[in-house]
């Protein structure tokens, strides 16, 4: 199973600079983890201790955000588009 992970420029330091990477997992949770054994070092910047996304980051399965889904047991199948996408704030 193969699924599309756009990945932010501030995070890209750990894909060798690529915006979009293909990763296989059946729920966000495995996807984290296929991440992390093709890009070292990036699972720590997307979760907790926990394994629960951090507080700055959305995440987004063919747009639907996985807050309103399943979080990180949000299924996935082949050909979903998995965004990470920074949380903005200012005033």
């Amino acid at each position: 199973m193969s699924v599309t992970v756009l990945v932010p420029t501030a995070l890209q330091k750990f894909t060798n600079n690529q915006a979009t990477l293909e990763c296989s997992g059946s729920t966000i949770a495995e996807l984290f983890d296929s991440l992390e054994d093709s890009c070292p070092g990036i699972k720590s910047r997307l979760c907790d201790e926990e394994g629960k996304p951090r507080r700055f980051l959305n995440l987004y399965v063919n747009s639907e955000d996985i807050r309103f889904l399943d979080g990180t047991s949000t299924p996935l199948k082949d050909g979903d588009e998995v965004s990470i996408v920074p949380a903005v704030a200012g005033g």
